[in-house]
């Protein structure tokens, strides 16, 4: 081991005698496969953690992620992004639980197989406390790193170029907030972002207003899915717009997916019967009184609401039509 060095480590100042970042993580009593590292706002490719020598006044950010089966409907009919083909038409998130546990069960009712995950720092103060991926195997379900909590385009690029070296994911899902209040998207920034990363071969299912203009605009610059809102994030006032939403999908070359909002079963029903490939959705389940059962209702309700886009409804009557005949009324 060398001198001790002065670091900023995950925004706090730190001594540290390590000589590379590889003993630094090994210091941290960290689990390398687990945490992506960023020096001096470059990310450290794993392979190469051994060789980067640690310096005084290195800052570095590690992060990992945190929380943020069978189906009934005919397998032939499934739903297709960035080449990847999946049977659930849910998109579960892992935020708000009361622990891993819940979280977990909760997906498990719901049949998921993508979830949405947050990147934050890794607490290196406690650095065996519980994480996501001991309870959900990013093995068995696909991770969709997100972009939570970001206000530029720029500090989603970097939180996504972290996630990548963290997972290998290259499917993430991108959100731009404009202010704190609404959560709505600052479209011009999610527009930046898109552009960005699609050119550094990541796959951008980008949540964004519930607007057709702007949803073309994303799929031309680069989104592998648009994902517009229904109503502001966690308000559950489910799909406020329908006529829009409908518009985004008959113009769409890309899945499209009601991205917030939603807020109970019918919610998602909707929001199926109007031809979305998918819905996804974290609130709603996550604090409901009892969340894996609510879990298990979305899974069903999604299910329904595709069978009844596929099966065509009937059409509008201003006027009543009776379902018995008049002919030999008694």
């Amino acid at each position: 081991m060398s001198d001790m060095k002065s670091i900023t480590l995950n925004g706090e100042a730190r001594q540290s005698a390590a000589s590379s970042i590889a003993d630094l993580v090994r210091e941290l009593d960290l689990t390398p496969e687990k945490v992506a590292v960023e020096r001096n706002g470059v990310i450290v490719p794993r392979s190469t953690l051994e060789d980067a020598s640690l310096a005084s006044g290195d800052t570095l950010e590690i992060v990992h992620f945190v929380g943020g089966g069978d189906h009934s409907v005919s397998s032939d009919d499934t739903w297709t992004v960035a080449g990847r083909t999946f049977k659930s038409r849910l998109i579960v998130g892992t935020g708000k639980y009361k622990d891993f546990e819940q979280n977990a069960a909760a997906v498990e009712a719901s049949g998921a197989e993508i979830v949405t995950v947050a990147v934050r720092r890794v607490n290196v103060s406690d650095p065996k406390a519980p994480m996501l991926t001991d309870f959900i195997d990013p093995k068995k379900t696909t991770y969709l790193p997100n972009t939570a909590g970001c206000f530029t385009a720029d500090d989603a690029i970097r939180t996504l170029r972290l996630a990548r070296e963290a997972g290998g994911w290259d499917l993430v899902k991108l959100e731009v907030l404009g202010e704190a209040r609404t959560l709505y998207p600052d479209m011009r920034e999610t527009l930046k972002a898109t552009e960005t990363l699609a050119k550094e071969g990541f796959l951008p299912m980008v949540y964004c207003v519930d607007d057709p203009i702007a949803a073309k605009q994303l799929e031309e610059a680069g989104a592998v899915a648009v994902m517009p809102l229904g109503a502001p994030i966690g308000s559950g006032l489910g799909i406020q717009n329908q006529v829009t939403i409908r518009l985004i999908v008959e113009g769409a070359n890309v899945p499209v997916l009601v991205d917030a909002g939603v807020g109970t079963a019918s919610d998602a029903a909707v929001g199926m019967e109007l031809g979305c490939d998918g819905i996804l959705m974290n609130t709603a389940i996550a604090e409901a009184k009892d969340p894996i059962r609510m879990a298990r209702a979305m899974k069903l309700a999604v299910e329904a609401g595709r069978e009844a886009y596929l099966s065509g409804r009937m059409g509008r009557r201003k006027y009543a039509d009776p379902s018995s005949p008049l002919a030999g009324l008694i």
